[in-house]
């Protein structure tokens, strides 16, 4: 990823405990389309370890908001970032709503993200290039 003086970068990283993640999903079944894309709840379930994966997309949409130095803002939805595999299996996050108005107008040329999990524990990794504003 190469950058110039008129962008700049940012990184941000979350990690979630998968079986705190797996007792939200089995508790609150219903509030899993508030957290959740129908695309990412059908990868996820079609997958042999399900809830592993569910957590490394959570993760992902934390590491993206933090990247972007928001956090949850107001008016953002956690479906507002979307985790999608590639034909490679590569994630790729595509940004809806609130978000992807947020990024546009603040200038996003970029956004890369890792992501990995074992039965314990789901990490993501996001790193963005920005155009750098007048005022930076």
């Amino acid at each position: 990823m190469q950058t110039s003086s008129s962008t700049h970068v940012r990184v941000g990283v979350d990690l979630v405990d998968v079986a705190r993640l797996t007792r939200f999903a089995l508790e609150h079944s219903t509030e899993l389309a508030t957290v959740f894309t129908e695309r990412e709840l059908t990868y996820c379930r079609l997958k042999r370890r399900c809830y592993e994966h569910m957590a490394a997309r959570f993760a992902a949409k934390e590491a993206v908001l933090k990247a972007f130095g928001t956090g949850m803002g107001q008016g953002m939805c956690w479906t507002d970032v979307e985790v999608v595999s590639e034909g490679t299996g590569r994630p790729r996050v595509l940004l809806h709503g609130y978000v992807a108005d947020y990024a546009q107008k603040r200038g996003l040329l970029e956004l890369d993200i890792s992501l990995s999990h074992t039965t314990g524990m789901a990490i993501a990794q996001v790193i963005t290039v920005w155009q750098k504003r007048r005022e930076e």
